[in-house]
């Protein structure tokens, strides 16, 4: 049994992370303290004063840990680790950094290419972003791509060069320079490679000057091609730096980092001064931040966004001082490698560049706000039509739809899709593998997962009522306020039939579809409703039933797939899971395993010469 009074009194006064857990063991809070001690008693102590976020993560801790450490910058670095792998429920969450896409250079790569990617891996290659403007970092791709002739395909250059395979399509038309030939300077091509890194890093001016020469000595040497090559680099990159504002003259490189906080969430907006001017401005998404302080807010963004950026800049500008600036200064300036500095300038030149980044920062929040708006009312607007069309009592806030899947009879599966509000509501998707029914019927399957979906739920609710446990800790325990099953009055029937048997009253609907297999409309109380092809409800009523659809054929074909790879391989003598794998991995399709001869198989790490046998037995006869 955890004793929190004497565990308290053990805590250390040192520097370190403490982590609080709950009843099932999950990290709900990280945290660092300069003297654990007395940090974190505070949160065990009179709760008047903490504030209704503190109160509700107290009241769920279960038992606490830590980590000692030996100074509070090691603190602060366990910190951002521990809560950038466990997301714990209290924290202020910036989303994960590998779900935004970064330009990628391959430097690992003899010639290195330019691409887009999702995760930041060490394996050699330079990484510039994140990006949370999809468009913006096309725009940059292109302009790289139209500016430099490097490759941007994943081929073997040099079994390309050995076989003397013959070059693509962006060969012949000057995209690319054709490192695959064999016939390139390899010293020009990674030239190629440095000026776009310094591109990337806002070294526009640096780079347009260093092309120039480029351009001069061209010129001189009478290489007028090359020269007007040059020309036209200088030209673009120019018409670049024209969009670029300048916003200090002083050329240094800073982020300006101010944020708008709304009814529920706060939107940083941060942007990127480049030797003095704007080359990229971004903005960020904390969730649930109604009850923390702007300090708070500021400080677990700079944490958690720098903790993953690929580059620091000597001088971070925010709107207000922090309590842990002085360390937040020292970690990132051993991440940089030299000095690096936050200030949170009160007046001239720098307050006027965090007031015009607060202006951009409210303004992306009201208009964040205004299509959410937008979006709700028109939910609500079609789901009161619906309401209205069916004589419901209240408008249809959760629907859930219902769909069977099967081949011939064979994997036959049910699938379970929820809207809530007009809006998919992914995490509360179920599958259903059907148990009782044998062959094609779907009359038959759907009665059964509509009796197993709501026979569990019924089950939830009244081990809620005798357990005192919250509806959102059962799977199955919200029902909806309206059903739409994906087919016509059958289907509707049998969807009545398993709830009469529950005893339960809830609206049915079926929804059907014209001859080319298309949303035509819906089947309710016997009769067939039909509803104008350009409303909204029409399209609501489409999106329900595709989706439906949709993840009903997806379990199936997963299941097929499944069933398929095993009566081919592993019905053979000797061919389990592992070997299944491992040919597969190796061989890339059961054609080329059926192909394949004993010495060939036989290069599959885990076969022996009997396995190997029985495959080409199998397959011969």
């Amino acid at each position: 049994m955890f004793d929190i009074k004497e565990k308290l009194k053990r805590l250390p006064a040192k520097p370190g992370v403490y982590m609080m857990r709950n009843d099932k063991q999950e990290i709900i809070y990280v945290g660092k303290a300069i003297s654990l001690k007395n940090r974190v008693r505070q949160y065990f102590q009179s709760s008047k004063n903490h504030p209704p976020k503190v109160r509700a993560m107290v009241s769920h801790i279960h038992t606490f840990e830590y980590i000692v450490t030996d100074t509070e910058l090691e603190a602060l670095i366990l910190e951002c680790n521990l809560i950038k792998e466990n997301k714990p429920k209290y924290n202020i969450l910036l989303r994960d950094d590998k779900t935004y896409p970064y330009i990628k250079v391959t430097l690992n790569e003899e010639y290195p290419r330019i691409i887009k990617s999702r995760k930041v891996i060490k394996d050699g290659s330079k990484y510039f972003g994140p990006y949370t403007n999809i468009g913006a970092l096309n725009e940059t791709l292109e302009v790289i791509n139209n500016i430099y002739p490097i490759r941007n395909c994943k081929k073997n250059i040099k079994k390309m060069i050995n076989n003397k395979e013959r070059p693509c399509l962006n060969y012949h038309i000057k995209k690319c320079i054709g490192p695959c030939t064999g016939k390139i300077n390899k010293e020009e091509y990674m030239n190629m490679i440095n000026e776009i890194i310094m591109f990337l890093n806002g070294r526009e001016n640096e780079l347009i000057k260093k092309i120039e020469k480029n351009m001069q000595d061209a010129a001189i040497k009478m290489d007028f091609e090359k020269a007007a090559k040059y020309r036209d680099q200088v030209i673009a990159l120019k018409s670049i730096i024209e969009k670029q504002k300048i916003v200090s003259t002083n050329e240094q490189d800073q982020d300006i980092i101010a944020m708008a906080k709304g009814d529920k969430n706060t939107w940083i907006q941060i942007f990127f001064i480049r030797t003095g001017k704007i080359v990229n401005r971004e903005h960020f998404v904390l969730k649930d931040t109604v009850e923390d302080s702007n300090k708070e807010i500021i400080s677990s963004f700079l944490k958690q966004f720098y903790s993953g950026a690929t580059f620091t800049p000597k001088e971070i500008l925010i709107e207000e001082i922090i309590d842990d600036m002085d360390i937040l200064e020292e970690w990132l300036t051993q991440k940089r490698g030299n000095k690096v500095t936050i200030k949170a300038p009160q007046k001239g030149e720098k307050k006027k560049l965090v007031e015009m980044v607060k202006k951009n920062a409210v303004m992306t929040m009201e208009q964040a706000s205004n299509i959410k708006q937008l979006e709700k009312e028109r939910s609500e607007d079609t789901l009161e039509e619906l309401a209205n069309l069916l004589d419901l009592y209240e408008d249809p806030y959760r629907i859930e739809s219902f769909d069977i899947s099967n081949l011939q009879g064979m994997e036959s599966v049910g699938s379970m899709v929820v809207f809530e509000g007009g809006k998919a509501k992914y995490k509360d998707y179920r599958r259903f593998k059907i148990k009782t029914v044998e062959g094609p019927n779907d009359y038959a399957s759907l009665e059964e997962i509509i009796t197993r979906r709501f026979k569990r739920g019924l089950a939830e609710t009244e081990d809620m009522i005798n357990q005192s446990l919250e509806v959102t800790e059962g799977k199955f325990a919200v029902f909806p306020d309206l059903i739409m099953v994906d087919g016509g009055h059958g289907q509707v029937t049998s969807v009545k039939k398993a709830l009469a048997y529950l005893n339960l009253d809830i609206p049915v609907c079926g929804m059907i579809k014209d001859d080319s297999h298309r949303t035509k409309g819906l089947v309710y109380e016997g009769k067939e409703i039909y509803i104008k092809k350009t409303s909204n409800l029409f399209r609501l009523i489409t999106k329900i039933q595709d989706e439906v659809h949709r993840f009903a054929i997806t379990y199936h074909r997963s299941l097929r797939k499944k069933n398929t790879l095993h009566s081919v391989l592993e019905d053979i003598p000797g061919i389990g899971e592992r070997r299944r794998k491992a040919l597969m991995i190796h061989f890339k399709s059961i054609e080329n395993i059926k192909k394949a001869s004993l010495e060939e198989l036989l290069e599959v790490k885990v076969m022996n010469k009997k396995a190997a046998e029985n495959i080409v037995k199998f397959f011969n006869e």
